[in-house]
């Protein structure tokens, strides 16, 4: 007879197995053992919110051979993870297997267990196989040790909470989904937290097409002095900021005054500044963090990091568990961890790499769990470099950088000098700048990559200087950049909308259900998300209200601290909304949102076509239809005049297959040319609208394409060998500054990498606005 422990996954039941004696069997559930049925809403609102769960698929077998296992186990530890979706599987386990009433009380416990620390050796005596809760942050042998001496009861406000966010995810998508594919068409979605998402990114590519770009011009100088040469700019009267003027003419006059002047170093200022570590990792952070430096989606972010945390195998090791648990919005650190790596820091840096009192982080967010850790190594031990050859390049990137955080988190500040030097010239003042790291503190192990540490010469007061070189330069603003995963996370995270273990599924969500495409690592809304969300800000405002979407967030955290109850907060939710459905469903008009009229006429039956919206983008049909099924495929402006002469054209050859006539058709990845005699002739060919331009990976042609949604981009003919793509149509010349792509953006000629524009500069022609 043996003790049986069930977490979720194979790996985590891996590495939890080495750590226990032959007295335990440790088995994996595979996650979720229940769910709410596909098929149909599985929610009586009017019973009390009334749930039927039914078990998942996949989990039938796993269910059979655990129940199994129970029937030769004298006790049953539910060890998944400490968190709400965690809490949630081990009730569910309990359900799903009949030991609902055999759950340990809080009282059976504390009779159980003789004082803190103390084993408990023996099963509560209630005359069934008692049932233990227990979690732990990290997968190590103490942790799992320390967590059987300490078992708990299942925390029903978790689940609870749980619960509450799955009941009314399910009924704003059962609910209101089907109310988009009536008004709209059919496959479309809405949720709590996409919907809201997809508003972000809609309004913002709004803010980038509303944009207007204001010119500006500066003036930058290479000065000369006795000591070596260094970068000024003009500044403002009587401040240091760089001074900006509207127009060339203005700034040519004191460009012209510039050269004639004598210039002398006025005044010199040196100031001393702290660069102070960043907190450790959390879910959020860690995202944004993979995002930006291993270019990682937040899908793949965290399925790696669950596979370092639920355990790899290391040679000479086993299975080891190289990081505590990754679904975390707490900054606190165990003591036992800070004194490991502390002792590490001064061992392999020096004491002076040590702050002279403990860094401090605090994060003031609505349900943050400061009893949880940070995201942290197990073990500091282990380092990344030790480890490189057991792991896989994305799997040591990704502990590297955890590892890196946390340790510079430890470390003590960067020291950094900047020097001012105050030039003075008959146009004003020119302003020096130089910055010299001191000492580099945490950046030792977490370099700042985008700071410039250039110093100036040794400069004295009364010095006479030179010009070497002087630019009037010309500048425009630049709309706001489209969300990147990391940029959407932070937003999503600054305005409390969902929780961090919510954003990556959101995210694949969005561009699975073809709202927004994604290319260069940034969202781009395609037209049907616009629509959506202008219909549900109109008629169903809290559902994609950022206030209310928050607010809501607080409310599911209020039930899991025990404040608020279940089934009051869906009430006050679903009631007013089912009210406001029935409604809409009745008012709302159909051919309001999805057809524009046009002064086309049907061949076939005379009557007025209409433009109409369909899943894969815009279509001519008949306004007669269903008596009349006319329709023809709608050519916007991804097509010149020229380029649709061409394609004309093209239609007019026979089918190179069967011989029959060709036809322009608009499918999910765009318009295309297709054989009529289809279904028996499936011939089909691409239209490509070529650029001239060679790739610069691969050297073949870069040509026209599409998204799934029609969007329109630039990629490699070599695909999908090469994958190189752009936005914006490429231009057959380099960027002078850093050598990649120049393309022709709507400001004009730019780089497609780097922040480079084709500018004016002294009596260059002006860059196309």
């Amino acid at each position: 007879m043996k003790k049986l422990v069930i977490v979720e996954s194979p790996a985590k039941a891996k590495t939890i197995g080495q750590y226990l004696g032959s007295e335990f069997t440790v088995r994996a559930s595979y996650g979720h053992v229940r769910d709410l049925p596909v098929k149909k809403l599985g929610i009586d609102p009017a019973k009390h919110f009334e749930v039927e769960y039914v078990p998942i698929v996949r989990a039938k077998k796993v269910l059979t051979e655990l129940k199994t296992l129970l029937k030769t186990s004298t006790e049953l530890y539910l060890a998944t993870d400490f968190d709400r979706e965690g809490e949630a599987i081990a009730w569910h386990l309990t359900q799903a297997l009949g030991l609902g009433q055999q759950l340990a009380t809080s009282k059976q416990l504390s009779a159980s267990t003789k004082k803190p620390g103390a084993s408990t050796k023996k099963p509560v005596a209630t005359g069934r196989m008692p049932v233990y809760r227990i979690t732990f942050h990290e997968i190590t042998k103490p942790a799992i040790e320390n967590a059987l001496k300490h078992p708990r009861t299942i925390d029903a406000k978790l689940v609870d909470a749980q619960q509450a966010r799955r009941i009314l995810d399910r009924l704003v998508g059962y609910k209101l989904s089907p109310f988009l594919w009536k008004k709209v068409y059919r496959g479309l979605s809405a949720g709590r937290v996409q919907s809201v998402a997809v508003r972000l990114i809609v309004e913002r590519e709004r803010e980038i097409a509303a944009f207007k770009s204001v010119e500006s011009w500066t003036l930058d100088s290479i000065l000369k002095s006795k000591s070596g040469d260094f970068a000024a700019y003009l500044a403002k009267e009587g401040t240091t900021a760089k001074l900006e003027l509207s127009n060339q003419k203005e700034i040519d006059a004191l460009k012209k005054k510039l050269e004639k002047s004598k210039l002398e170093v006025e005044k010199i200022e040196s100031a001393d500044s702290q660069l102070k570590p960043q907190a450790p990792l959390i879910t959020s952070t860690l995202q944004q963090a993979a995002a930006r430096v291993l270019h990682f989606s937040a899908k793949k972010t965290m399925k790696i990091a669950q596979d370092l945390y639920e355990g790899v195998d290391v040679e000479g090791k086993g299975s080891v568990a190289l990081i505590t648990y990754m679904r975390t919005d707490s900054y606190q650190m165990s003591e036992i961890a800070k004194k490991q790596a502390e002792a590490l820091i001064a061992k392999n840096y020096g004491a002076r790499y040590l702050p002279d009192r403990p860094n401090m982080f605090s994060k003031k967010v609505r349900g943050a769990q400061e009893a949880h850790e940070a995201i942290r190594p197990t073990d500091f031990a282990i380092r990344p470099d030790e480890i490189k050859g057991a792991l896989t390049k994305d799997h040591h990137n990704l502990y590297n950088l955890i590892w890196s955080q946390a340790m510079g988190s430890l470390m003590a500040p960067a020291q950094v000098k900047t020097t001012t030097a105050s030039i003075k010239s008959d146009a004003g003042t020119l302003i020096g700048r130089g910055r010299e790291l001191v000492f580099d503190g945490f950046m030792k192990l977490v370099p700042d990559v985008e700071e410039n540490y250039v110093q100036l010469p040794k400069l004295v007061e009364k010095e006479a200087v030179t010009l070497k070189k002087l630019d009037s330069v010309q500048h425009f603003t630049e709309p706001p950049a489209r969300y990147s995963e990391a940029s959407l996370v932070r937003e999503l995270e600054k305005r409390g909308i969902g929780r961090p273990s919510t954003y990556a599924p959101t995210m694949s969500t969005i561009v699975d259900r073809g709202y927004v495409t994604k290319l260069a690592s940034r969202f781009t809304p395609t037209e049907v998300a616009g629509i959506v969300i202008d219909l549900l800000v109109e008629h169903f405002p809290n559902i994609v209200d950022y206030n209310f979407t928050a607010e809501m967030e607080d409310k599911l955290d209020d039930i899991a601290e025990g404040k608020r109850e279940l089934e009051p907060v869906l009430e006050e939710f679903y009631t007013p909304f089912a009210k406001l459905l029935a409604e809409k469903e009745k008012s709302v008009d159909k051919k309001a949102i999805v057809e524009e009229a046009t002064d086309k006429k049907c061949p076939d039956c005379g009557k007025p076509v209409v433009l109409k919206l369909g899943r894969y983008g815009k279509f001519y049909s008949c306004s007669g239809f269903p008596d009349c099924k006319h329709t023809a495929p709608y050519l916007d402006d991804k097509f010149t005049k020229d380029e649709e002469k061409e394609i004309a054209e093209e239609v007019k050859e026979n089918c190179a297959k069967c011989g029959g006539k060709m036809a322009i058709k608009q499918g999910r990845f765009g318009t295309f040319l297709a054989c009529t005699n289809y279904p028996k002739c499936k011939f089909t060919k691409a239209i490509v609208i070529g650029s001239s331009v060679p790739c610069p990976n691969c050297g073949k042609e870069l040509i026209r394409r599409n998204t799934r949604r029609g969007k329109v981009f630039w990629g490699c003919s070599g695909y999908p060998d090469c994958k190189t793509a752009y936005w914006d149509e490429p231009l057959a010349e380099k960027c002078p500054k850093c050598s990649n792509l120049m393309v022709n953006k709507k400001s004009g000629p730019a780089c497609s990498q780097c922040d480079y524009k084709k500018e004016t500069q002294n009596s260059e022609v002006k860059t196309q606005k």
